[in-house]
């Protein structure tokens, strides 16, 4: 009797692991730019003195679940790059696109997200008037600006492996 079964032929399917992973990815991120950050906003939770501790905390979390799914996507790239032996239309620029991916998730991780807590986080009890920092406002617009690049070359490589996915079938 053997402790392990042997090795199936069938591999995983990297394709719908991708659309998965930026199915959740794109889907996260649109939740969180569109309806979390607004609401917060509107609410008046980012003027509370705890604000840049929890705001660490939720957007650290989302911040790793993204490099898990930058990280699903340019391993499925890779795989359809140089592992896969049947044809499909991923290319080098899939691969830069996923690659590119992944840095934006590394930076909103441990560049943007840690900074901008750190800005927000109150040293003075005494002060009463808050007052936004200047080099706050050029992380939003780096914020903002590798949000749309991530939104762009994420919906392009859904599409492309949507499209892969409906012509391998």
């Amino acid at each position: 009797m053997q402790a392990f079964s042997p090795r199936n032929s069938i591999s995983a399917n990297w394709s719908t692991m991708i659309m998965f992973a930026l199915g959740f990815w794109l889907s996260g991120s649109l939740v969180f730019d569109f309806l979390v950050v607004p609401g917060m906003l509107t609410t008046g939770m980012m003027n509370e003195p705890g604000f840049a501790s929890a705001g660490y905390v939720i957007f650290g979390t989302f911040n790793h679940l993204e490099l898990l799914c930058a990280a699903t996507v340019l391993a499925g790239c890779l795989v359809y790059r140089y592992g896969s032996n049947r044809a499909s239309n991923v290319d080098a620029k899939s691969v830069l696109l996923a690659s590119g991916l992944l840095i934006i998730a590394l930076t909103y991780t441990y560049i943007l997200t840690p900074q901008m807590s750190s800005l927000g986080m109150p040293l003075d009890l005494f002060a009463t008037a808050k007052v936004m920092p200047t080099s706050m406002a050029s992380m939003h617009i780096a914020y903002w600006s590798l949000e749309i690049a991530k939104l762009v070359s994420a919906a392009f490589l859904l599409r492309l492996f949507y499209r892969n996915s409906c012509s391998i079938g």
